[in-house]
């Protein structure tokens, strides 16, 4: 075949040959719609939290507890899922599990504070608990889909552009959060429901990416197909490899120190609200919306100069670094950033500098290291890959926040440790989290030579 119009013009992006352009304009188009969603409620995640008090928590402490319980609640979804995942088709599977959020969302549409109803106790830290659960399950669930369509071969060319549609996605929502929300017109309680439109329409292009491209393996019914391993649970599954424990490890270690520099980002925004009303005079009664739409405009502004850095690296940097430095630089350049950022944070811990190392360790992670985290799975059979992707991406994930949570207990109530040390806790972590990316490295080189010598993936 000789390459068509389109194929030609995503070479700018990615190594897009003769046929492929129009999958993989598909595919970048779902992924898109998906974050684009995630980023109208992901704001409005921050900004309900901020507004539900527990006891005499600060509002750190609250967060940051709240993301606790997320890993204990991923336990039985995570064991759910990958029962599903072996008795539905994978566009059946992916359509299910959107639905069933779709209808969680329309839910706490109704239940959010100041709209139908009064503020209900305790309803901030289940939305938030939930939103958690949410944005890393779909973004997980559509990059398993994603190594099922594309070979080992073919996905090294064209995941960094897949992936590009997640990082503008996820610029866009962010982008119209804030105007939505100061804007008078649309307002913070119609976030829920705009998200559920691109939520939506990304099950149409499922399906459709699902009818033009074939499994890359034999069906899971054949016998002769079933991987190693394919048959046991999500979570033993990752426990009998050492690289996929590896690679939970680095997940794990990624998560507690990205949440532990979020947590101390909210802390100072949640003080810096506080002296603004007093300075304004804000009426006693006003105050709760006051800190929910000043949180939720603050986040939306972040995110935007995150994804804006983000979609940046995403376009131009990503899928260049992957064919000219190998998956190993790749998957490294994410905790060099973050053990230069914190080093920064640790000696200079004012807002300034911590909002500006945070838009680059950010960035970074929704970017290259998005993409290293995608292409790691390349050489895994998909089967496997349902279970175990969504089990780290979530799980690990979330143990990570719950680690960060007991990071927020020790350092706060019992220890009453300065922000600075905080940061230094983080280099840490970095070091630690170095180690286990160089297993990853050596244990993803092998499984690639094993499939490319008996031509498989």
């Amino acid at each position: 075949m000789r390459p068509s119009r389109l194929d030609r013009w995503l070479r700018v992006f990615a190594d897009v040959r003769a046929g492929e352009g129009r999958s993989a304009l598909l595919m970048f188009a779902n992924v898109f719609l998906i974050l684009c969603a995630y980023y109208f409620i992901k704001p409005l995640r921050e900004g309900w939290i901020a507004i539900s008090d527990v006891g005499s928590l600060e509002k750190m402490e609250v967060k940051a507890y709240s993301s606790f319980g997320q890993s204990l609640l991923l336990l039985p979804v995570v064991w759910l899922y990958g029962r599903l995942s072996e008795r539905r088709s994978r566009a059946r599977l992916i359509t299910d599990s959107t639905l069933f959020c779709m209808a969680n969302m329309l839910i706490f549409w109704l239940l959010q504070p100041g709209f139908f109803i009064e503020n209900l106790p305790y309803m901030g830290v289940i939305f938030y608990l939930w939103v958690g659960m949410f944005g890393v399950f779909v973004v997980a669930q559509f990059f398993a889909f994603a190594a099922d369509v594309y070979s080992d071969e073919r996905g090294r060319r064209l995941i960094p552009f897949v992936a590009l549609g997640a990082t503008a996605g996820a610029a866009l929502g962010s982008l119209l959060t804030e105007p939505l929300v100061k804007s008078g017109r649309f307002g913070t309680e119609w976030l829920l429901l705009a998200a559920m439109i691109p939520l939506g329409a990304s099950i149409l292009l499922t399906r459709v990416v699902d009818r033009r491209e074939p499994r890359s393996e034999a069906p899971a019914s054949a016998p002769e197909a079933r991987p190693e391993g394919a048959g046991r649970g999500a979570i033993s599954l990752v426990l009998s490899s050492r690289f996929l424990i590896a690679l939970g490890v680095i997940t794990l270690l990624l998560s507690w120190v990205n949440t532990n520099g979020e947590n101390l980002l909210f802390r100072v925004v949640q003080q810096f609200l506080e002296s603004e009303a007093n300075e304004k005079g804000v009426a006693a009664d006003d105050v709760l919306a006051f800190t929910r739409d000043g949180t939720t405009a603050f986040y939306g502004n972040f995110f935007f100069w995150v994804n804006a850095v983000a979609l940046t690296l995403q376009a131009f940097v990503a899928a260049r670094l992957l064919k000219y430095g190998g998956f190993g630089v790749l998957l490294l350049a994410m905790p060099v950033v973050a053990l230069m950022s914190y080093s920064v944070m640790a000696l200079i811990p004012v807002l300034a500098i911590v909002k500006l190392m945070k838009i680059a360790e950010n960035a970074t992670d929704y970017s290259i290291n998005n993409t290293a985290r995608h292409v790691v799975w390349l050489p895994i059979p998909a089967k496997i890959t349902y279970k175990a992707k969504p089990t780290i991406d979530t799980l690990f994930v979330r143990m990570g926040d719950g680690l960060a949570a007991i990071t927020v207990l020790v350092g706060v109530q019992l220890l009453a440790l300065p922000t600075a040390s905080f940061f230094v806790f983080n280099i840490s972590l970095v070091v630690i989290w170095l180690a286990f990316g160089l297993v990853v490295i050596r244990e993803h080189g092998r499984l690639s030579e094993a499939n490319s010598g008996n031509g498989t993936r």
